[in-house]
């Protein structure tokens, strides 16, 4: 892209973008309130953070119509105590506007860390904030993100602290603030337990770092900062909830199933897919094997693109492992589907040819059609009885996971080797050789080619 391009795209661009993602939000907003949604699980969060101020014991609490109990870590029941002070009206009001703020922040990270990075790896992008609106005005009609304002989730709000810490990944471009690095991805896991998959994904970088004699320590750094922030969080919330900590801590964290029957077809990791697939509500080891196989390969593929200078790649492959493997993985859990779309089609792009865009096309659709709420499902668990039709659209989730990460490995394989320069320090360049200079004239001490200079725009 040339200067005067880009010059016309900055002066022209952003006021489409806004006005699209207002648009676009103005009619989703439209759309929920005409749709008659509960937000359900944020009833369930205010009645959560109301037995915390009255003292009731927190996992013994059922709410809603639909007999919800409380299934996250006790600090999130600690960060829900506001909500029981607020109407309901407006409390529906703010968690909608809340998430669709959330949705922008999601958005301009996942393009940060794709336009980012170290000098020359990359070809020259847009600046991320010109394609955030537009991303999140799009995004925003993903049936996981639909999803998770329609229920009130917290989904945006795990992701977004995760994708912040993702900017001190090596590779990952400058970064202020680098005394809270791993702040985000600590908070996320003592809120809710999947992000912890993101500290075993920089420790196992940083291994692999220094068996090969690379730059270990930031890798370390990050984690050793994640595991300080799960810790300081999590203790914080045994203090003031001894006893719900307890519980919570000594078992009740096992229990997968207080969330929902795992053949739900809103389930779409592993263990739903399995479920349905054998007919069975508890697909045991058969679940264990395929979770330890694709957490390994899901892993291998984020150190992989982490240590090769993508970390976009690498912070979405982690962040689809973690949701195939989980015991429940709900249909609205997977906002990751908007990092991951972008880079597929992204790479597409730049890649070329009919297939490959076509494919990209397909693996991003998936996500905006709605297909696991096509198959029967309720109270009666017609999902053990499943078909092969039924069966397939409801493992469209996993299934697009898994093509993801193959295409993770290969984009992570056609990358150069990862060798991030250290802060500061600027990288030599080749000068490139002018006509007429590639041989040194008779005394041409001067006029031959300089093997090595150093560069500012490096």
């Amino acid at each position: 892209m040339t200067a005067a391009s880009l010059s016309r795209l900055r002066r022209a661009f952003p006021v489409r973008a806004t006005a699209l993602c207002l648009l676009s939000f103005a009619a989703f907003w439209v759309a929920q309130r005409l749709a008659g949604v509960t937000m359900v699980d944020l009833m369930v969060y205010r009645a959560e953070g109301r037995a915390v101020l009255d003292g009731a014991d927190l996992y013994a609490l059922r709410t809603t119509e639909n007999d919800l109990p409380a299934t996250y870590p006790p600090l999130a029941a600690l960060l829900f105590t506001p909500l029981p002070l607020l109407g309901t009206g407006l409390m529906r009001t703010l968690a909608t506007a809340g998430n669709l703020l959330l949705l922008l922040a999601l958005a301009l990270l996942t393009l940060r860390l794709i336009t980012g990075g170290p000098a020359g790896r990359r070809p020259p992008r847009p600046p991320a904030w010109l394609g955030a609106p537009a991303l999140a005005a799009i995004a925003v009609w993903s049936e996981p993100v639909w999803t998770t304002l329609r229920y009130g989730q917290i989904n945006l709000l795990v992701t977004v602290l995760v994708l912040w810490d993702m900017r001190y990944l090596p590779g990952a471009g400058p970064a202020r603030g680098r005394r809270w690095a791993g702040a985000g991805i600590g908070l996320a896991a003592a809120v809710k337990l999947t992000p912890g998959l993101f500290i075993a994904f920089l420790l196992l970088a940083g291994v692999v770092a220094t068996v090969r004699g690379g730059a270990a320590r930031p890798w370390l750094a990050l984690a050793r900062n994640a595991v300080c922030w799960f810790l300081g969080a999590t203790a914080l919330a045994a203090v003031v909830l001894p006893r719900d900590s307890w519980q919570f801590w000594s078992g009740t964290f096992l229990a997968a199933d207080r969330a929902g029957h795992p053949e739900q077809t809103a389930n779409q990791s592993l263990r739903g897919l399995l479920a349905r697939l054998l007919h069975t509500a508890d697909p045991g080891l058969w679940w264990l094997a395929a979770a330890l196989l694709a957490g390994a390969a899901g892993l291998a593929v984020a150190v992989l693109a982490g240590l090769r200078s993508r970390p976009a790649w690498a912070a979405a492959a982690c962040g689809m492992t973690a949701l195939l493997v989980s015991p429940v993985s709900w249909s609205h859990h997977w906002v990751w589907s908007v990092p991951a779309a972008v880079l597929v089609l992204d790479e597409a792009v730049r890649a070329g040819g009919r297939w490959r865009r076509a494919g990209a096309t397909v693996l991003t659709g998936l996500f905006f059609t709605y297909a696991p709420w096509w198959v029967p499902h309720g109270p009666q668990r017609p999902e053990l009885h499943q078909g092969p039709a039924e069966f397939a659209l409801s493992a469209l989730y996993p299934l697009a996971a898994l093509g993801f990460l193959v295409v993770g490995w290969r984009v992570a394989l056609r990358s150069g080797d990862g060798a991030v320069p250290p802060a500061g320090q600027v990288p030599e360049q080749r000068e490139p050789a002018a006509a007429g200079r590639g041989r040194a004239g008779p005394g041409g001490a001067g006029r031959g080619v300089r093997p090595w200079r150093r560069s500012r725009s490096a």
